[in-house]
């Protein structure tokens, strides 16, 4: 039986890496639009945009979250968890997927109360209000479109919670637009009404990334493509006669595999080894999101 550990090392340092970079340039963006809607929410009397300024605040600290997550899940393996801390990430996606369900929900709650109460006698918010909610949009989409590139290529789970962490707040920045559009034109019901919309978006986006991490807390097997894939890898190696048992389950942003290869039951001990070591190496070299490998050689009959 072989049984082996890939370059997880290595990545869990690169993931580290890459997504704390991401984070920190999310923090400056965040920090800065924050403090910008905020400015323009005040100076224009808009209340959606001073609003809108808390939700972009908020990201702030959900990009820590990302980088504690991240940065826990990058330790090495030891004694009290020996296959690694790889989950640490998937539970900060599902405190990101809670935090952003909670916005939406209060995003709701607010557009509700607007129209139970209705916004008679608000003040009119001012043209530079537009201005920050575009700047708003644009920014946000970027940073959506950034993270999520990111989070697609380390397959962190944190990273693209925290990239629809920033799509829900150009959502929200829609609103804000919709709405201070509406009030300057005497329709102040509109900013509530889109918010409702909104707050329906934000909450199938934090169901999707709960989903996500949630799975991959409870060893989910792998997608049917993926499997198939590592066994057309396994049978393209000479000299192996058939695949008895493929297991797979993910860890984290990381993949598991249980392997039994079929092998002439006349080879030796040896030939039997080196055979599971290029199977091993295959594997590792073209699924670098594998982390362990674990291969039992069954005998079999070459004449068959």
């Amino acid at each position: 039986m072989l049984q082996k550990e890939s370059q997880a090392v290595y990545d869990a340092a690169v993931m580290k890496k890459e997504a704390t970079k991401v984070s920190l340039v999310n923090i400056a963006g965040n920090t800065a639009l924050s403090v910008f809607k905020l400015l323009a929410g005040i100076l224009a009397h808009s209340g959606a945009m001073i609003s809108d300024a808390v939700h972009s605040a908020s990201d702030v600290l959900s990009s820590f979250i990302v980088i504690i997550g991240v940065k826990l899940a990058a330790r090495e393996p030891d004694r009290d968890h020996p296959y690694g801390h790889e989950r640490f990430e998937c539970v900060a996606a599902i405190v990101l997927a809670v935090v952003l369900a909670g916005t939406g929900v209060l995003i709701g709650y607010r557009a509700v109360a607007a129209i139970v109460k209705g916004e008679e006698g608000a003040a009119v918010p001012g043209v530079l209000a537009l201005v920050a909610a575009a700047v708003s949009i644009a920014s946000k989409e970027i940073m959506y479109w950034y993270t999520r590139a990111y989070a697609k290529r380390l397959g962190s789970a944190a990273l693209m919670a925290s990239a629809w962490d920033h799509r829900s707040d150009a959502l929200s920045s829609v609103g804000a637009l919709i709405g201070i559009a509406g009030a300057r034109m005497g329709f102040a019901i509109t900013e509530p009404l889109a918010s409702l919309v909104i707050c329906v978006f934000i909450l199938k986006a934090a169901y999707d990334c709960f989903r996500d991490a949630a799975q991959k807390m409870v060893d989910r097997a792998c997608d049917a493509e993926t499997e198939q894939a590592i066994e057309s890898c396994v049978l393209a190696q000479s000299r192996v006669l058939g695949i008895d048992r493929l297991q797979t389950r993910e860890f984290g942003s990381r993949i598991y595999v249980d392997l039994e290869i079929r092998l002439d039951g006349n080879l030796t001990l040896y030939e039997s080894h080196a055979i599971a070591e290029q199977v091993h190496d295959r594997i590792e070299r073209e699924f670098p999101s594998v982390k362990h490998i674990m291969i039992h050689v069954n005998p079999g009959d070459e004449a068959k």
